[in-house]
């Protein structure tokens, strides 16, 4: 049972294939096994492949099993299709396009079960890359807040100076007016006098618009530390709701990206692994001589071969000889009498009714 699921699984005709020797099955058996197992892992590459994109179970095996019927049809018309004849390099240029077809299979193969036997390097390098990709995110994130939280940041600093300044200045005042009190500056005459006074005014002049200025500014500051804390606040939501993104950012493609940072030389043995089994149906049949088989499904070719070449050329004399026995039908016909006078009196009567009706549209015309 086993041995004839293989059998069909090599493309090969169940009857024909029935008649020959058991050790002309078995080579085919072998080749349908090969087949199958490819076909096989196809399937569980695919499979995973498909889970790291969908992240469902039953889905990626779904499609993972179309996968592989599908890997298993290719693979099985191209080895039914490599007929085995006298030459070598004949039979070496008709498998060619299909070498190359099972390359392009193998890689599609191997990749997904690289990316599986490599998982965790791969998580490694995701890793890395996504912490960088965090810090990148911030400082993208950064520039599009900073300039304006250090132009309200310059304008609290700005608005401190001026209170600074105008306290400087209070003070100042107050040095001169006690200093003239003291009669250390100024008119250095001990006392309260008028000077003393002029310079009292105008120190506490400056004194209310110091706390005038106080207010103001110590409101502005206020305003501008709220506008900084919302800004730093929504550069805090931003880096939030972008991280899931990069938490993510381990798919199909950022895993295969992932897998060419890694050293070459595992992955290209991984790909030869699966080069080999894909095309080795395919050298079994190009280094195996002919045998019982091909023999006998030459002959059933030939035959029909033959057969239609007899039934066409069959029809072409038929219709050649149909063709001379009509000319000559034809020929016998023109020198019959009778048939020239019937057809002579047509004629006349044919130009009569043109006369006719000539003569009688030029009648009413007049």
């Amino acid at each position: 049972m086993l041995k004839k699921f293989f059998l069909l699984c090599s493309g090969v005709d169940l009857k024909l294939i029935e008649s020959c020797s058991n050790g002309e099955q078995n080579k085919y058996a072998g080749i349908g096994a090969t087949v199958f197992f490819t076909a096989v892992m196809a399937t569980l590459a695919a499979t995973y492949a498909l889970y790291t994109v969908f992240d469902n179970l039953f889905a990626s095996i779904f499609f993972g099993l179309i996968w592989g019927l599908l890997i298993f049809n290719l693979d099985r018309f191209i080895v039914s299709t490599i007929k085995k004849n006298q030459s070598k390099w004949k039979e070496f240029l008709q498998a060619t396009p299909r070498l190359i077809l099972a390359m392009i299979i193998a890689m599609v193969i191997s990749k997904p079960l690289e990316l599986k036997i490599f998982e965790k390097e791969i998580n490694q390098v995701l890793l890395e890359e996504k912490n960088q990709m965090t810090l990148d995110n911030k400082d993208q994130i950064a520039k599009q807040f900073q300039p304006e939280i250090e132009k309200l940041a310059n304008g609290i600093k700005s608005l401190k100076d001026e209170i600074a300044n105008k306290e400087q200045e209070v003070n100042d005042l107050y040095e001169t007016y006690i200093s003239e009190a003291e009669g250390r500056e100024g008119t250095l005459i001990v006392g309260k006098g008028p000077v003393y006074k002029e310079k009292r005014d105008k120190h506490d002049a400056a004194l209310q618009e110091l706390a005038q200025l106080k207010k103001d500014n110590n409101q502005k500051i206020a305003n501008n530390e709220l506008a900084i804390a919302q800004l730093q606040n929504n550069q805090k939501k931003a880096e939030t709701d972008t991280q899931p993104i990069i938490a993510n950012f381990d798919g199909f493609m950022a895993r295969i990206n992932a897998l060419g940072k890694l050293p070459w030389l595992p992955s290209f043995f991984i790909f030869l692994l699966f080069l080999a089994i894909e095309t080795a149906p395919i050298f079994a049949k190009l280094v195996s001589p002919r045998g019982e088989y091909d023999y006998k499904l030459e002959d059933e070719e030939t035959a029909i071969k033959n057969w239609v070449a007899q039934q066409v050329h069959q029809r072409d004399e038929l219709l050649d000889a149909d063709v001379a026995i009509n000319g000559k039908v034809y020929t016998d016909i023109q020198e019959d009498e009778d048939v020239y006078a019937y057809k002579r009196k047509k004629a006349q009567e044919l130009m009569r009714d043109q006369a006719d009706a000539f003569y009688q549209k030029q009648k009413k015309l007049l």
